[in-house]
């Protein structure tokens, strides 16, 4: 029974560490992709700035659900007790 604790605690531990780096590259490369954009041709550039705020909008929305997993968690086991 400790082996499936030990185990699954150091899923949790990866699983958090790769939402953060996935939540940084997403808002590194949307930036990226909105600065390229601003040098494009108008055919293209709304394009590439709406892919662009999409991805710094994702990654934002990634890090907060990451950072208030602990405080969801705790919201949705505490709110069926009666």
């Amino acid at each position: 029974m400790a082996f499936i604790e030990t185990l699954l605690m150091s899923w949790k531990t990866v699983l958090e560490s790769v939402a953060l780096l996935v939540s940084l590259i997403l808002i590194l490369l949307g930036g990226i992709v909105y600065g390229i954009s601003l040098s494009q041709p108008s055919d293209r550039r709304g394009r590439l700035q709406g892919m662009g705020l999409g991805m710094i909008i994702g990654g934002i929305v990634i890090a907060a659900i990451t950072g208030a997993a602990v405080l969801i968690r705790d919201t949705s086991t505490n709110l069926l007790k009666p």
